[in-house]
């Protein structure tokens, strides 16, 4: 049978079922999709493909999906550093994107950030900024998946000067983007004390007619829950049930504050959490109890934030983050085992997103979205368990081979649509005129 692609792989690793890996088996892909997962030894004999790709040291894995970005923030990586959060974007993030955010800015910015989360095994992210149409633009020319969010916030901006506005130009996003295979386009109100109930009002009527999710920063910090409490009685969470936005389609991320009850009340409602230990970390916003919500039936899935804040958007770093910091926060050495950790970075960001009938596993039927890890090297010997060497001892730079809907974005660790010596130079650039 005459198909587009055979990998072969020392390991293939599913997700779903997620306690099995395959040895020795070959992926095989056609028009973009996976048509089988079989034994290298039958493969060769079934089937025809138009290229083989002989990977006998490497792990096939499910692209990984960071949930939430600003992906155009890289060009504020390290310009503010070790700040409180409401410091660092009060005095330091909005005066600078007040100055400097435009359509140029998020193209380069963007540009940037799809170069790194390719070259980190990243096939899709789900990213809320300012000038989303450009970031789509982006994503499209670079063949990466990605969720563009209908930014919402009740301030003006270059983009739009009011939550009206923000909300039209969103629709009409939506409108344009609708028939892109790649592009999704949630609403991403950007957080309870920077938007309203009446637009929030409007985001949940027409989230529930488009069906599309709502992601939004939720109890991100201490501070944020007790002045919400002191404004109107109530914390951040009871305001948005209230308002009828806890439901199956809405994304909260961060939730470093968090009560029994509030885990109860996600739990029932069908909502998903997108955790960014390594943002609430440097940020000391606080610690979401992964293991909680994961044993109360949360789908819990994986963010880096921006680079602003993180400062990098390494998906293999913060899985590793995520099950450690799950181990201590759990006082449970079993909390959050290594391959918990990689469905939270695949399969449970593909279900916050709406998309795991798509995308998060290695299943036939499946876009095949795929990263590479070549895991020959010193540093992930001797190997017992690939599953366990990718979270806790391999890193981005073992990520060697990207596909995204069958097309390989990454190959043998260089871009295939990314000129990097051009992005250097603007992305310089950028630095110089933003370090004054």
């Amino acid at each position: 049978m005459k198909v587009d692609i055979a990998i072969n792989a020392r390991w293939i690793i599913p997700v779903e079922p997620a306690s099995v890996t395959y040895e020795h088996h070959t992926l095989i892909i056609d028009k973009g999709r996976i048509v089988d997962l079989l034994p290298t030894t039958e493969a060769s004999q079934k089937y025809r493909p138009d290229s083989v790709e002989n990977l006998d040291r490497h792990a096939l894995i499910p692209g990984l999906i960071n949930c939430h970005t600003h992906a155009a923030m890289t060009l504020l990586r390290g310009i503010a550093d070790d700040l409180h959060l409401m410091d660092w974007l009060q005095n330091h993030i909005w005066p600078l994107e007040h100055q400097w955010v435009g359509e140029a800015f998020v193209r380069d910015g963007t540009d940037l950030a799809i170069a790194e989360m390719i070259r980190g095994g990243t096939t899709c992210f789900n990213d809320m900024y300012f000038f989303p149409e450009i970031t789509a633009q982006q994503a499209i020319h670079h063949g990466i998946r990605a969720g563009i969010g209908m930014i919402l916030i009740d301030f003006p901006s270059a983009w739009a000067e009011n939550a009206d506005r923000y909300i039209e130009k969103g629709l009409e996003l939506h409108d344009r983007l609708r028939h892109e295979p790649l592009i999704k386009t949630p609403f991403a109100p950007h957080a309870p004390y920077t938007v309203s109930d009446e637009p929030l009002q409007k985001v949940r009527t027409f989230a529930d007619e488009l069906d599309v999710p709502v992601h939004m920063h939720v109890h991100e910090t201490r501070h944020e829950v007790d002045e919400a409490y002191e404004k109107n009685g109530k914390r951040p969470i009871e305001r948005l049930n209230d308002l009828g936005l806890i439901n199956p389609s809405f994304i909260a991320v961060h939730m470093t504050q968090l009560t029994d009850s509030e885990i109860e009340l996600f739990a029932q409602s069908g909502a998903h959490i997108v955790h960014c230990p390594e943002s609430n970390l440097k940020l000391a916003s606080g610690f979401c109890p992964v293991a909680k919500c994961l044993d109360a039936g949360i789908n819990v899935a994986l963010g880096t934030d921006g680079a602003a804040s993180n400062n990098d958007l390494d998906m293999l770093g913060e899985m590793r983050s995520a099950a450690l910091l799950g181990k201590a926060v759990a006082n449970d050495a079993s909390a959050i085992p290594a391959m918990t950790a990689l469905k939270m970075a695949t399969i449970n960001g593909a279900k916050a997103l709406g998309l795991d009938d798509e995308i998060g596993s290695l299943a036939i039927g499946k876009s095949a979205d795929i990263a590479a890890i070549d895991l020959s090297g010193i540093e992930t010997q001797p190997l017992y368990c690939p599953v366990s060497q990718i979270v806790y001892a391999a890193s981005r730079q073992n990520v060697t081979d990207v596909w995204v809907n069958g097309k390989r974005l990454l190959k043998q660790r260089r871009l295939t649509t990314l000129d990097l010596a051009e992005l250097r130079v603007k992305i310089d650039a950028w630095r110089q005129r933003l370090f004054q």
